[in-house]
């Protein structure tokens, strides 16, 4: 989540004639869902998280080749500096469209199945940044999927390697950043300037994590599930941050919780609530991090909770009681939203899926690239802040746009319709795949990229048709909503 974000933006859209504009006072935030192995249905991993920063501002989607990364890295954000190893891997990255203010690649997998997205935004409390204060040109969230995921080979290494750079160069915000493999998941806390910890996520639990620092119960003696900051035992000692080291809460020390009631916590309730039968409240502000699922969680389960609105509760963003109260997950600021999926049930060539949702998650689909792919559509490389009719982007975003008006209406009889026949067709395609690139995984490997470039150019084409005939069809709709101002029978 970017700290540059547009506090309040105004959309406007002309197509075929037709000018509306919609207005939203914008909240910037991520919403983070995090599932272990033995959690899921299939035994994947999945980290996936919302991307929100601004109403109109396209994200692309790219492949970034293996060792073309320069050197010398700089950053056009806050100039933060690194030198580089001359080998990296290949990644898959979805960068801005205006790269002025830094790449924010944001999400990505590399060639050896490692997964990373980054950041999930939080705030530390300002008596204890006094202490070790943020860096300027410390490391920001436009780098890091950059200057990380390349050069890693596990998800535990990548707490190692972006660990060692913020205690070496410093930190410029406080920030959670997950990591993934086939067997494991850690999510990290830039705590202050220098300070870090990290958590495993139990292969038998799910998180739902929402711009505040999360990570509450420590143990430092457990290297197998805790890694943190060569000094961070001795800065909480040092500094008289709490009484009880052996039993301190990393969140209690380090969270500025001023605004979790009404901004993040919530986020967490609905979340948690869609997967685990619980009797916690909206308005309560404990909840533990890891949680075990009443149900095995599914790719599908995930996009439900990053496209949730507070549904069917009083506090629903579309209805009529208390639809200002909490700020919801799925909001008209998503840039995009990322599963990254590393699958244990299917050769290692195609086991890692970037499924990429553009827009706003709540109209949008989840697209499944394999990261074996050598390029992505040029749909995905192209868009900016202007409207268009070619952009992935802009297709799925003016979706939205067009809905909101009269969203419970259009979006049950025109959109929800659609979002269920492309995501079947998806989950369908992905299964034939599955099938073919194993096979040629093993007989001709050479063809495996051209294979899945191929099909997943398809996947993207089909659903890019059938929302430019939504778009088409929700236009019409809203012209049958423009008042009669002349008396028809004249």
């Amino acid at each position: 989540m970017k700290k540059k974000a547009l506090y309040k933006s105004t959309f406007v859209l002309v197509t075929t004639g037709i000018l509306f504009m919609t207005s939203y006072t914008t909240a910037e935030a991520c919403t983070t869902v995090l599932v272990g192995k033995d959690a899921s249905k299939d035994g994947s991993t999945m980290i996936a998280r919302n991307e929100d920063m601004g109403t109109a501002w396209a994200k692309h989607f790219f492949v970034r080749e293996a060792n073309k990364n320069k050197r010398n890295f700089v950053s056009d954000g806050n100039g933060f500096s690194i030198e580089l190893p001359k080998k990296h891997l290949k990644y898959t990255a979805t960068p801005e469209w205006d790269v002025s203010d830094g790449l924010y690649e944001e999400s990505g997998i590399n060639s050896n199945n490692i997964a990373m997205s980054g950041t999930e935004s939080t705030t530390a409390k300002e008596n204890v940044l006094e202490l070790d204060p943020l860096v300027e040109k410390g490391i920001a969230e436009d780098a890091m999927v950059t200057v990380v995921l390349p050069y890693i080979d596990s998800a535990e290494e990548g707490i190692e390697r972006l660990g060692k750079i913020v205690e070496e160069k410093g930190a410029a915000e406080t920030n959670g950043i997950i990591f993934s493999d086939n067997n494991d998941i850690w999510y990290m806390e830039i705590l202050t300037g220098h300070q870090w910890v990290a958590a495993r996520v139990p292969d038998d639990s799910y998180a739902v994590i929402a711009n505040t620092i999360s990570i509450q119960n420590f143990d430092w003696d457990d290297s197998d599930n805790f890694l943190y900051s060569k000094n961070l035992q001795e800065f909480i000692s040092d500094n008289k941050l709490t009484d009880d080291l052996e039993n301190t809460s990393i969140r209690a020390i380090f969270a500025d919780t001023k605004e979790d009631a009404q901004y993040n916590t919530p986020r967490v309730w609905y979340g948690q609530k869609m997967l685990t039968e619980s009797d916690k409240k909206v308005d309560d502000t404990d909840f533990e991090l890891f949680v075990k699922a009443d149900e095995l969680i599914t790719t599908q389960a995930i996009a439900d909770i990053l496209g949730s609105h507070y549904n069917d509760t009083d506090y629903d963003t579309f209805g009529e009681k208390e639809s200002d109260k909490y700020r919801p997950i799925s909001v008209p600021n998503t840039m995009e939203s990322h599963i990254l999926q590393i699958r244990n049930n299917v050769p290692d060539e195609i086991s890692a899926i970037h499924w990429l949702a553009l827009g706003v998650v709540d109209t949008s689909n989840y697209i499944p690239f394999y990261s074996g792919i050598t390029e992505t559509p040029k749909e995905y490389q192209i868009g900016s802040d202007e409207p268009d009719e070619k952009s992935a982007y802009w297709t799925y975003r003016t979706t939205n746009a067009l809905t909101n008006p009269y969203h419970d209406e259009f979006k049950t009889e025109v959109v929800a319709p659609v979002q269920e026949k492309v995501w079947e067709h998806m989950t369908k395609a992905v299964e034939e795949i599955d099938k073919e690139a194993g096979e040629i995984a093993e007989k001709n490997p050479k063809k495996l990229d051209s294979y899945l470039n191929k099909k997943t150019k398809e996947l993207s084409d089909y659903s890019l048709k059938e929302y430019k005939q939504v778009n088409k069809n929700l236009i019409k709709k809203l012209t049958e909503k423009t008042n009669v101002q002349h008396n028809a029978d004249l």
